[in-house]
């Protein structure tokens, strides 16, 4: 039987062990692992564990999801600046903020009141409210499903003010899409431009992936629809012609009430 003071050696010891294993690790490599927790060995550690008692959908399911975080761990390098490819972090926020709602709606409502021809305003006018739709389907969506974003997008204090607080499905992949078919089928009339459209849909999409904003199957979810989106739009194509007789039977409904209203109260005097 060992003595209370060797324990106490012991003890001693394998502290100091610990302290000395601590400090060879270099300084920078313990501010990556606290400063970006979508790499840290305990980050995401959700459960998917399967037992042969349960359904085999349930099992595909857990597998499906386990193979969706692998995939979008390893996709993404951009997570944090001590990230493998941290480096170009800023460039690739630059693409994420090319997709955002708000400076797309606000250049599409801006060219539909400064538009100087007929077709332009019908042309804008018909984005702003593919902007809407894709905004209002997106967010119902994401209320439905309840996913929420990856972990890094927890503790990034941007994402904090900037963010929502669940991923699926990407709004930024569905509206990259949205907006790429609609320039496809509306703008795009050369092989140079209809290339680049493609690609900045693209390079919004794997942004998402590259800075850890979403999860793979929101950005594949989000490109599928958004390719449906635009398919609701091209059928629903409100012209120019019928939004004027729209507002003129509206506003031909409110003077005729305004009118009755009035006659009324002369009727009872």
């Amino acid at each position: 039987m060992s003595s209370p003071g060797s324990r106490r050696n012991s003890c001693r010891g394998a502290a100091a062990g610990s302290r000395a294993s601590s400090d060879s690790v270099p300084p920078g490599r313990r501010r990556a692992s606290s400063s970006c927790p979508y790499f840290s060995p305990g980050a995401q550690a959700d459960d998917f564990s399967v037992s042969l008692s349960q359904p085999m959908f349930a099992i595909t399911l857990r597998f499906l999801l386990a193979v969706d975080l692998w995939l979008s761990k390893k996709l993404g390098v951009c997570a944090c600046e001590e990230s493998p490819w941290g480096g170009i972090r800023p460039l690739v926020r630059l693409v994420e903020f090319s997709g955002h709602v708000v400076p797309w709606l606000v250049g599409a409502v801006y060219t539909l009141l400064r538009g100087e021809s007929v077709a332009e305003q019908e042309l804008m006018l018909n984005l702003t409210l593919a902007l809407i739709l894709d905004l209002l389907l997106v967010r119902a969506v994401k209320t439905l499903v309840r996913r929420r974003t990856p972990v890094q997008n927890r503790s990034d204090i941007l994402s904090a003010f900037f963010m929502e607080r669940y991923s699926f499905p990407s709004g930024h992949a569905s509206r990259a899409t949205m907006c790429a078919r609609f320039f496809l089928a509306q703008v795009a009339d050369t092989a140079s431009m209809r290339v680049l459209v493609v690609s900045w849909a693209v390079l919004v999409s794997l942004s998402r992936l590259l800075l850890a904003r979403h999860y793979v199957t929101d950005v594949g979810f989000g490109l599928a629809m958004g390719y449906c989106q635009y398919s609701v739009v091209e059928r629903l194509w409100v012209t120019w012609d019928s939004l004027q007789d729209l507002v003129f039977i509206r506003l031909r409904e409110s003077l005729d009430r305004a009118y009755e209203g009035l006659w009324m109260i002369e009727w009872k005097h």
